[in-house]
């Protein structure tokens, strides 16, 4: 139902049915009325992550409340292949991109790794209010489930072992990234170290696990965001849903 694309689409918590009400948020009413320009009786697209997406119909809206009516079910759910993502958290403006582009690119999981040189903290309320933003502009149906962060040791202590840990080693020795993950099945998860890279010992730590997979991202240093992009890009190409 390629007609219904050019409407306006909003996530919501609520389960969805045909027929039922669905109250929406005060930040969602203002985005219809006074920035879409929206009137009673036009309709919108609405998911929350499980149950497909919906049309709605709005009956009631102003400044600061907004109600819709669920319609019909327009595109029924539909999950992501089985990859993660892991990154050491680096400066503000760059975790928000990598969160992106990780929801972009079908990440299931998010997850922020503290390693010996993450120097950068990050806020939670802030990436998933990054990652429905972003699952919204993308026409995703699910939402990658955000965890909170956690440091590199206790990651690898309670893995499990039936998922590949993927990770880009900066310091070489490694198989060039298509290569190796042409022969790397789901459940698979990739880890992007902190902008001064892994220590030795972690990289030590990392390539002494049996499920633990390193790659090289050629000959040039890139940035955190850049290897976390680049990454799931050619993982989705060459494993996922490409």
């Amino acid at each position: 139902m390629r007609q219904h694309y050019t409407l306006s689409r909003l996530y919501v918590s609520q389960a969805l049915a045909k027929g039922k009400d669905i109250g929406l948020l005060q930040s969602q009413a203002h985005f219809l009325g006074c920035v879409m320009r929206k009137n009673v009786g036009e309709h919108i697209r609405v998911f929350n992550g499980e149950d497909g997406e919906w049309l709605a119909e709005i009956f009631e809206l102003a400044k600061r409340k907004a109600k819709v009516k669920i319609r019909e079910q327009i595109r029924a759910p539909l999950s992501v292949p089985d990859i993660w993502l892991l990154f050491a958290p680096v400066k503000k403006t760059r975790n928000l991109f990598i969160v992106e582009k990780a929801v972009e690119l079908g990440a299931a999981r998010i997850c922020p790794v503290i390693t010996a040189r993450t120097i950068w903290k990050i806020r939670m309320d802030k990436m998933d209010a990054h990652i429905i933003e972003a699952a919204e502009q993308t026409e995703r149906l699910d939402l990658p489930l955000a965890l909170p962060p956690q440091s590199l040791v206790s990651l690898l202590e309670t893995w499990d072992q039936a998922r590949t840990l993927v990770f880009a080693d900066e310091a070489g020795g490694a198989a060039p990234a298509a290569k190796a993950l042409a022969k790397v099945n789901t459940p698979c998860a990739i880890l992007i170290g902190p902008e001064g890279g892994f220590t030795d010992k972690e990289r030590a730590m990392l390539r002494n696990k049996p499920y633990v997979r390193p790659i090289s991202l050629g000959p040039r240093i890139l940035r955190a965001d850049t290897a976390a992009f680049s990454t799931l890009a050619l993982w989705q190409a060459v494993s996922g849903d490409w």
